[in-house]
């Protein structure tokens, strides 16, 4: 194995050492983020999902950090503040991680080489930040398992070699190794054989193979030095475990965990501090062994022959369809009685054993988890109130592993598993009996089935005071609702696959609720949601029922269709509500798909498999209309927009339709995705509508504009996807992970073109990291230029008047003409509060501005000037009097200059055309243009004046309908600054003012007429507008 490339890892590095560049991976360099609105930031949801064994190490007497591998990247962990993330490495390997070592202060990677010509190699990384690589040979075409580092040595086990050196074809090693502290330059490596060998890594020689016990023992599944010296022990494919001296070759101790059939032990560790083991736990001698095909870990007392202490049932998850998903490593912190436990099922656990009581089985002690399996359900907390703190802070989601968990994306350390109900103990005590032996039911056979919908209100949510004195999930009956009254209820339902039941959650406790609300034909659970107050859920079902419940007492308030009978008892009265249909009519015949209940608890939607839209009286439960889509589609889904009133339902051939409430029209279509939509979002303003279809295609349409204005491809398809309702994020979940991907929002800082994007020229764009390598946060989205000059591509904005009887407004930015109207009060809010100081002396040892002036005139000892100086001083003091005449004389030229603004608005009189000169007005800076309308001059010789010209040339615009905004604006402003002059013009009756008295009445007049036939016009666009949204 080649030396190190980077001398900094032999020497420690100085404390404020500058860092060397990192230097990046090739590849990531050539990919590009493609999307124009979404920039990918972080991912949540990570923990331990691989099947590399953690690695811990000691720092100082308490402190211990425990590193997990979440693929290309590692997370380290501190112990002492109750497992809290502290480092994320970064940059990412270009390959998976399969093994790494923990020592000192840096942590071993070993990467790639999966088979001849893929790239690999091993990094060291110190706080984050990789210090240092390792060349491996190029011929090596296996990943290293194992890696070893013990003094100056590294050590990396492959399947069939160790280090560098090459052996026959096949599997030799099993990939397990280790070291005694006093064999000095030692390793032990075991065989598919049964055999361990000790090797001389500074010889390079094989000393000596310890034997297995017997030929049917298997390979060596697991080795592990004791705190004994010179004793380590071995654990085989066949179940047997030795304990063998490693000096004299002699078997000191031989067990078998458990039966004949039971799994391997993958993973062996033993207990440091001297207690643990006997009656009372005061002797050492405590062993935990585990297995990769088991959740369970094993504890043994290894005084008086060996026995089994206690067992850990349901440590960690095991999946059923998955061999090798239960426990990758336990290890024993080295002097401490807790216990690091990590599964393939994304967790990672500690435990500590308790001496008084003593216990031979350790209770939890901290937790870090995520699903362990693939996303089902993704939606972002609704805000619980406007402006409230936590707007955008929780992402809830669902998985296949039958659990629902809230994210935080600001601290990884309060992510939680909503409880449900002590499935962890239940599960445990769970035992029956199986030919004589005993079985463990799984943890999933007693959670709630995989989580197929979803919905939440939090403006009911009681918090952690919310009353939970009922059991969980049990058939509401007559309660007394006061407690909840008082302290809330719970907010979120959730429907499951295979299951006739909804149940509910205590988003505050993240615990299970109170009640399991059943449909009303039995059948399954096919829809949920939630009405916007939080009193109110409803339950759609494959058999075309639609259920309404209250969440505070868990009674059936309404079904829709209503039966006979009104909420009260009363007959209703159809005549009285001629728009709706009769009950027969109303019901769905396939399965809802989808459910939404208006903000104000006035219309209910629901859709379903047979291609019908039923809008729903909420309080009657009659159906009002409909929307009869069959035989041309089958409606799977529906998405709700608050803000614009708005319901898109995604359908199943590929498109996506959305209908206006008021209305019940259908307003828009979007075609274009190839294979089933997975899931779709509105924006939260409800300008776009995002959607995610099997071709792994993100699609976004521009309501107003029904252009596609952004897609792009990822890297696995995305099955489930979320918008936060400030609009800051979207999260995505996809096929392959366990994780939740966040992408940051460009349009917030910059303007996102509407214009319509070819789908066909479609960038693969990478999904983020857990180490935020190329990630985009908000601060860097503010400062981007990646996309400023986009629209340049596109076509011409055309800013001509497009009619002579069109109104037409100016391309001149809004800040200008407003920064005008108001310049006095942007002159007295930039006005300095104090007033200027003068210049601080600067310090003595500064050279001050005296020393650089001309010397003094020389003087004689008699104070006379020096012959020749007096005649210098008179030349000079007249060439100073020339140049302050000159520049009088040049002050009194260039104010006998007229302006150009004078000159073009003189021009314009004479040949009434004002085009130039409002060309020129329109282009001068607010603080220009209120100058040059303040220096309009009342009277000028020949009887022309400039007022009179400027009103003008502004009723002229006016009459040709352009500029519109532009010339009331220079109107305002003139009439504010010449208020005296004009006034002068209506009292007096001479001649000199006539003309001002004649533009302007002409002025007046004209404005009114505009003024009238816009009014005109908008209350007839109005009167349309309001027609064809109402209900008539």
């Amino acid at each position: 194995m080649d030396a190190l490339i980077d001398d900094a890892f032999v020497q420690p590095l100085p404390k404020k050492q500058k860092r060397a560049a990192v230097v990046e991976d090739p590849r990531t360099k050539s990919q590009t983020f493609g999307s124009r609105i979404f920039a990918p930031y972080r991912t949540l949801g990570l923990v331990s999902p691989t099947s590399v064994p953690f690695t811990s190490v000691r720092l100082g007497k308490s402190t211990f950090q425990v590193t997990t591998s979440i693929g290309r990247s590692l997370q380290t962990y501190d112990l002492r503040k109750g497992l809290n993330l502290v480092f994320v490495t970064r940059p990412e390997t270009p390959e998976t991680i399969t093994a790494t070592f923990a020592w000192q202060d840096k942590v071993f990677a070993a990467w790639g080489n999966f088979q001849r010509g893929c790239p690999g190699g091993i990094w060291v990384f110190k706080r984050g930040k990789r210090v240092a690589s390792l060349e491996l040979p190029a011929c090596l075409d296996e990943p290293i398992q194992r890696l070893l580092v013990f003094g100056t040595w590294i050590i990396g086990c492959c399947s069939s070699s160790v280090q560098v050196g090459n052996s026959a074809r096949g599997p030799i090693y099993t990939g397990q190794m280790c070291n005694i502290p006093t064999y000095i330059n030692k390793i032990f490596v075991g065989k598919y054989d049964g055999n361990v060998e000790i090797w001389n890594l500074r010889t390079g020689k094989l000393l000596y193979s310890i034997l297995p016990p017997d030929s049917n023992a298997g390979p060596v599944t697991a080795l592990q030095s004791t705190p004994v010296l010179s004793l380590i022990s071995i654990a085989y494919k066949s179940g047997a475990i030795s304990i063998q001296n490693a000096e004299t070759d002699q078997l000191v101790l031989s067990l078998r965990a458990g039966s004949s059939t039971a799994p391997a032990v993958s993973s062996i560790s033993f207990r440091s501090d001297g207690i643990g083991a006997g009656d009372d736990g005061r002797k050492p001698g405590v062993m935990a062994t585990s297995s990769l095909d088991s959740g369970d870990i094993t504890l043994w007392d290894l005084n008086n022959g060996a026995r089994v202490k206690g067992t850990l049932r349901g440590a960690h998850r095991v999946s059923s369809g998955e061999t090798a998903s239960g426990i990758n490593k336990i290890e024993f912190l080295e002097g401490q009685p807790v216990l690091v436990s990590s599964g393939k099922d994304n967790c990672l656990r500690t435990w500590i054993f308790d001496e008084s009581p003593f216990s031979p089985v350790p209770r939890p002690l901290h937790l870090r988890s995520g699903h362990s399996a693939a996303i089902t359900a993704l939606s972002f907390l609704p805000s619980p109130s406007s402006g409230s703190e936590s707007d955008g802070k929780w992402i809830l989601s669902a998985s296949k592993d039958s659990s629902i968990w809230g994210f935080s994306l600001r601290k990884d350390s309060q992510n939680a598993e909503l409880s449900q109900g002590g499935a962890d103990r239940r599960a445990k005590r769970a035992e029956v009996s199986d030919n004589g032996g005993t079985r463990a039911r799984t943890l999933n056979d007693l959670k709630v089935p995989e989580v197929t919908c979803i919905a939440c209100s939090l403006n009911r949510d009681g918090g952690m005071s919310a009353s939970t004195t009922s059991q969980i999930w049990t058939n509401p009956g007559i309660i007394n609702a006061d407690a909840s009254s008082a302290t809330g209820w719970e907010s979120i339902v959730t429907g499951h696959r295979g299951d006739r039941f909804a149940r509910t959650w205590f988003w505050g406790k993240k615990k299970a609720g109170r009640w399991a609300l059943e449909t009303g034909d039995g059948t399954e659970v096919k829809s949920v949601s939630v009405s916007q107050c939080g009193t109110f859920a409803l339950i759609g079902s494959a058999g075309g029922n639609i259920d309404m419940f209250n969440l505070q007492s868990g009674l059936r308030q309404q079904s829709f269709p209503s039966p006979s009978l009104g909420a009260r008892g009363r007959k209703v009265n159809r005549d009285s509500l001629p728009t709706m249909l009769s009950a027969s009519r109303g019901r769905h015949t396939k399965a809802v798909t989808g459910l939404m209940v208006d903000g104000l608890n006035r219309i209910v939607i629901s859709c379903a498999l047979d291609g019908k839209v039923k809008f729903w009286d909420f309080m009657s439960g009659m159906l009002v209309d409909e929307l009869d889509w069959h035989p041309m589609t089958a409606i799977t889904a529906l998405r709700y927009s608050s803000m614009s009133d708005l319901v898109a339902f995604s359908c199943d051939d590929l498109s996506i339709r959305v209908v206006d409430i008021e209305t019940r029209k259908l307003v828009r279509e979007f075609w274009g995705c190839v294979g089933q939509v997975n899931d779709f979002a509105f924006s939260p303003d409800g300008r776009w509508v995002i959607a995610a279809s099997m071709d792994s295609l993100i699609r976004v349409w521009d309501m107003p504009t029904g252009h596609l204005i952004d897609v792009f491809r990822v890297t696995s398809t995305c099955t489930a996807l979320s918008m936060s309702p400030t609009g800051e994020s979207l999260a995505t979940a996809h096929a392959d992970g366990m994780q939740i991907n966040v992408w940051s929002n460009r349009s917030l800082f910059m303007p996102m073109p509407t214009r319509n994007v070819d789908e066909n020229a479609v960038v693969n764009v990478s999904t983020p990291s857990m180490s935020g390598e190329h990630a985009v946060g908000p601060i860097e989205t503010a400062f981007s230029q990646e996309f400023e000059h986009e629209e340049a591509d596109g076509p011409a904005i055309i800013t001509e008047q497009l009619g002579k009887d069109m109104m037409t407004l100016s391309a001149v930015p809004r800040s200008r003409w407003q920064t005008l109207l108001h310049l006095d009060l942007v002159k007295e809010r930039n006005r300095p509060k104090d007033p200027p100081k003068a210049p601080e002396k600067a310090p003595f040892f500064l050279p001050s501005v005296s020393d650089h002036r001309p010397s003094p005139q020389p003087v004689t000892e008699t104070g006379a000037v020096e012959d020749g100086a007096e005649s210098r001083l008179l030349s000079e003091s007249a060439a100073v009097e020339r140049s302050r005449i000159s520049k009088m004389r040049e002050a009194g030229k260039a104010e006998a200059i007229e302006s150009r603004f004078t000159v073009l608005l003189q021009l314009g009189c004479r040949t009434n055309n004002f085009e130039s000169f409002l060309d020129h007005l329109k282009s001068l800076t607010p603080a220009k243009a209120d100058l040059e309308i303040r220096s309009l001059r009342p009277r000028t010789r020949g009887g022309y004046s400039e007022l009179s010209g400027f009103v003008a040339a502004l009723t002229g615009r006016l009459r040709l309908k352009r500029d519109f905004e532009l010339v009331n604006a220079w109107m305002a402003v003139f009439l504010k600054v010449h208020g005296d002059i004009i006034m002068k013009c209506s009292e007096q009756n001479a001649d000199e003012y006539t003309s001002l008295r004649e533009v302007l009445a002409l002025w007046s007049q004209t404005q009114e007429q505009e003024a009238k036939r816009l009014g005109g016009l908008v209350g007839y666009c109005r009167g349309i507008a309001g027609f064809l949204r109402s209900s008539r």
